[in-house]
């Protein structure tokens, strides 16, 4: 194999029972079916860029890279999900069921177009579809997929975190709680009532309403708007990452998932191989390392930093608004952290990098799973099918599909 070959830098997926393997032209996914017998599709991954030269820039490449990921990555899923369940669907083949499957796809990063790492809830078909979805598109079903997707994350990671510190904030005193109501007397001045029987009368007049007033009060103090700063910004990214560290450690103790974290640990492990110039065989990639430096959780890692950075610049006095610009700077956030990844990647051996994706390495030891010879297998065959469509040394790139 040519040493161009070799300078192909490769990532990929878990799915069900399966492995999406990505090159920078194509991409394949194979899935074990019920029976033990292998099957696989593949396709050549469009470029956007030739039809948008802005999504050639610095910054805005990264953001279309993160969309294209998520839907080549649902989509992914959904194939692997249909073959996978195959048998049981024929029972019910004329109603289609949905459903809602903990997923995490976690991303290799070519850093060309870094594959997701978007963790959440996927609702999965349970419905078998045509084969050759994949390369028709199958875009409503992916865009469904990407809208709840980013509903349940944007919930999650977003409005939660935000509001957990807003209140946590008020209630140790780190910022200013709202002024109290004013207290207004029900007598005149000349009824001859003294201060203090007007303030017990507010203050049976506060006892005497109801629970969920009081409860409704009390809950609006610690809605008082508080301007972030990087402080303020640090502690949210701690709570946005201990959710996502908490529900990486829940999905864990579930089988199933259990068995897609070992195909992520196949999948790095043929990455392995392939960056080691061995060739593709079970026999060269058990020994592999199952943590891989360029998985798409370093990439979260990063995005989380960012975001703790530029949320402190960009803030106001006002929940709603705050809200709002961490929605609007998503894009920007995500692009930046490409950039970053990007640049780092491109001395692997530095400080820098190993820096950046220490911690991401750190939590693959949940993520990643060791995998037994069959899953291996597996993950080979969508690298070896990826690797068919991408051009030979001296050959023009491949044109997307339409």
């Amino acid at each position: 194999m040519s040493t161009n070959e070799r300078d192909l830098i490769v990532g990929g997926q878990a799915v069900i029972e399966g492995v999406m393997m990505r090159t920078p032209n194509a991409y394949a996914v194979a899935v074990r079916k019920a029976d033990g017998t292998i099957v696989n599709i593949a396709a050549r991954l469009p470029k956007w860029s030739d039809k948008y030269p802005l999504l050639k820039l610095p910054v805005l490449r990264g953001s279309a890279v993160l969309v294209q990921s998520m839907g080549l990555g649902i989509k992914a899923l959904n194939y692997s999900a249909n073959e996978a369940f195959a048998d049981a669907e024929e029972a019910d083949a004329k109603e289609v069921q949905v459903a809602l499957t903990p997923a995490v796809i976690e991303g290799e990063g070519d850093f060309a177009g870094v594959t997701g790492a978007v963790p959440g809830l996927f609702p999965i078909p349970t419905q078998k579809r045509a084969k050759d979805e994949m390369k028709r598109g199958g875009t409503s079903a992916a865009a469904g997929s990407i809208i709840f997707a980013i509903i349940f994350n944007i919930l999650l990671f977003i409005a939660a975190p935000l509001l957990l510190t807003n209140a946590l904030f008020i209630a140790v005193g780190w910022a200013p709680s709202p002024a109290p109501a004013a207290v207004s007397a029900t007598t005149t001045p000349n009824s001859g009532n003294s201060p203090a029987t007007a303030v017990d009368s507010a203050g049976q007049s506060a006892a005497s309403e109801a629970w969920y007033v009081r409860s409704w009060r009390s809950v609006r103090s610690y809605l008082h708007p508080v301007r972030p700063s990087i402080s303020f910004n640090l502690i949210d990214g701690l709570i946005r990452m201990t959710f996502f560290l908490i529900m990486i450690f829940s999905f864990s103790l579930l089988k199933d998932i259990r068995r897609v974290f070992q195909y992520h640990g196949a999948e790095h492990k043929t990455v392995f191989t392939w960056e080691a110039g061995l060739a593709l065989t079970v026999d060269n990639a058990r020994p592999q390392p199952r943590q891989h430096p360029r998985c798409g959780t370093s990439f979260l890692m990063v995005v989380m930093l960012v975001s703790i950075v530029l949320f402190s610049v960009i803030k106001f006095d006002s929940l709603l608004y705050n809200f709002l610009v961490r929605l609007a700077l998503f894009p920007l956030v995500a692009g930046l952290s490409y950039e970053i990844i990007r640049l780092s990647a491109k001395k692997e051996g530095g400080w820098v990098f190993k820096l950046i994706t220490r911690p991401g390495v750190w939590l693959q030891n949940i993520t990643t799973q060791e995998p037994d010879d069959q899953q291996l297998e597996v993950a080979i065959e969508a690298l070896k099918e990826s690797l068919k469509l991408e051009p030979q040394v001296g050959e023009p790139a491949l044109a997307p599909l339409s």
